[in-house]
C-alpha cells in the first residue's frame, strides 16, 4: 500500500516537462494561495477525459482565486499531446513523463495493464494534491480506482473558505 504524504510536510519532488515547453517544478511554484496537482491515469482513461474537460473551463477562474493548477500523468509526451488534442484541453497546463518512483513517492496507487487494453504497462491511479506556497501539503485525495473523484469546484469552494478564515491544515494530530 502506498504511503501517504503527511499533511503539513514538504511534498516530494515533482519536476516534469510541460506540453508546449517549459517545466513544472512544484518547489519553484509561486501560487498566491495553493497549487492544485491533478494526477490523471492517462490517455486510455475516459474518466480522466471527463475530469479534465470539466476542469479546463475553470482554469482562469481558479487563477483569479489564487490557485495554480497542473494536470500530471505517467504518459510520455506523445500520449499527453494526443490526450490534449483529442480531449480538446486548451487551458490546463499538462505535465508528462512522471516516473514510477515519483508516482510512488506521492503515495499514488500503481496499476498494471489489463490484457487486451490500450493501457500502458504501468500507470498511476488518480490523485489530487493541494500544496501551499511553502511547498507543504494541505490536502490529498488519492484513489485506487478511476471512479468517484472529488469535483474540483467543490474542492476550490472549500479552499476559498480556508483562505478567508485561515483554516488550518487538518489531520496533523500525533494522537
Amino acid at each position: 500500500m502506498p504511503e501517504l504524504i503527511n499533511p503539513k510536510s514538504r511534498v516530494p519532488e515533482l519536476d516534469l516537462p510541460l506540453l508546449g515547453g517549459g517545466q513544472f517544478d512544484i518547489h519553484e511554484a509561486e501560487p498566491e494561495n495553493f497549487t492544485l496537482i491533478v494526477v490523471y491515469r492517462g490517455l486510455h482513461c475516459p474518466k480522466c477525459k471527463d475530469q479534465l474537460q470539466a476542469i479546463d473551463p475553470m482554469v482562469e477562474d481558479l487563477k483569479s482565486r489564487g490557485y495554480d493548477i497542473v494536470a500530471v500523468s505517467m504518459d510520455g509526451e506523445a500520449r499527453a499531446r494526443k490526450a490534449r488534442k483529442d480531449w480538446e484541453i486548451e487551458n490546463i497546463p499538462i505535465a508528462y513523463d512522471m516516473g514510477l518512483l515519483t508516482a510512488k513517492s506521492w503515495g499514488l496507487f500503481i496499476s498494471d495493464k489489463r490484457e487486451g487494453s490500450d493501457e500502458p504497462n504501468l500507470f498511476s491511479e488518480p490523485g489530487l494534491f493541494v500544496v501551499k506556497p511553502d511547498g507543504s501539503l494541505y490536502a490529498e485525495y488519492i484513489q485506487n480506482t478511476p471512479f468517484g473523484r472529488p469535483p474540483l469546484d467543490e474542492v476550490a469552494n472549500g479552499l476559498d473558505f480556508v483562505v478567508k478564515h485561515d483554516y488550518p491544515t487538518r489531520g496533523t494530530s500525533v494522537a
